[in-house]
């Protein structure tokens, strides 16, 4: 019997599979917290880096820390949920780092107001941002992708609020959103994989991050009990994310696409 064709590289070095020289990665929201993390890892991997974060006051920082693991860094001050800001974007990286092959989607706002208060104008808000900023950067890097002829990766920032209700939080606003990046990630991985564009999910749990240190300084008991649901005892560091996006924008995860990669500490297991 013939054997069949393989048609993607054969990694005999599995760590190297997760190298990304050569690459250029798109990092929204990376001016802090959990997208500062990600751009450092993706860097830490060879990748160079576009920085995006609504202002640009954090992000020649983490510049500075990209240019010192040896990786080119570029930053744009960008609302990801203005379609004509995000497409001037993507052409400027072109220019700025020569090509585009990995786009990490991680901008994203809440409100803190109870769902039957909320003012209409944090609902468009957070839907302008959390949803429509993936489909403005996924559309126009997907656009790159497709004239570079060498397919993609598009890594979308979900969360365990799109999987289920959080718990004492007034926030269905922004667990809806998260709940349509899921399904559009879903939908995208099918929709795109003829262009060899991979699309996943990561879906955070609870994090330190200066949303749960307000939490924590507002309530240090209701904080104190979040971390007792999660088995493995802690909320998440950025840290814990680096791992995960390496490997889904990596050669690595080359035959993994449409999955949303749960990060939770087993928060959701029980």
């Amino acid at each position: 019997m013939m054997a069949s064709r393989r048609t993607t590289p054969d990694h005999a070095d599995p760590i190297a599979a997760f190298r990304l020289e050569g690459r250029v990665a798109l990092v929204t929201g990376a001016g802090r917290g959990l997208g500062r993390a990600m751009a450092l890892a993706l860097a830490g991997a060879g990748a160079d880096v576009a920085l995006a974060d609504v202002n640009n006051s954090d992000l020649e920082a983490v510049a500075g820390d990209v240019d010192a693991v040896g990786r080119r860094a570029a930053t744009y001050a960008v609302d990801v949920g203005v379609g004509e800001a995000v497409h001037d974007m993507v052409e400027r990286i072109g220019h700025d780092l020569g090509r585009l092959d990995i786009l990490v989607n991680n901008a994203g706002v809440t409100s803190s107001s109870p769902f039957e208060v909320l003012p209409d104008e944090d609902w468009d808000r957070i839907v302008r941002v959390n949803l429509g900023g993936v489909h403005l950067c996924s559309k126009w890097a997907a656009r790159r992708f497709i004239e570079q002829g060498e397919g993609g990766s598009i890594i979308n920032i979900a969360s365990i609020s799109g999987l289920v209700g959080n718990r004492g939080g007034n926030n269905s606003h922004y667990c809806a959103t998260k709940g349509g990046v899921i399904a559009l990630t879903r939908s995208l991985s099918v929709e795109w994989a003829p262009h060899r564009i991979r699309v996943n999910a990561i879906a955070p749990g609870y994090f330190v991050t200066p949303m749960t240190d307000r939490l924590k300084a507002r309530d240090a008991s209701f904080y104190q009990e979040l971390i007792g649901r999660v088995p493995l005892g802690r909320f998440g560091e950025p840290s814990d994310l680096a791992g995960a996006v390496v490997y889904l924008a990596s050669p690595a995860s080359s035959f993994v696409t449409g999955n949303i990669l749960v990060i939770d500490g087993g928060y959701t297991a029980w």
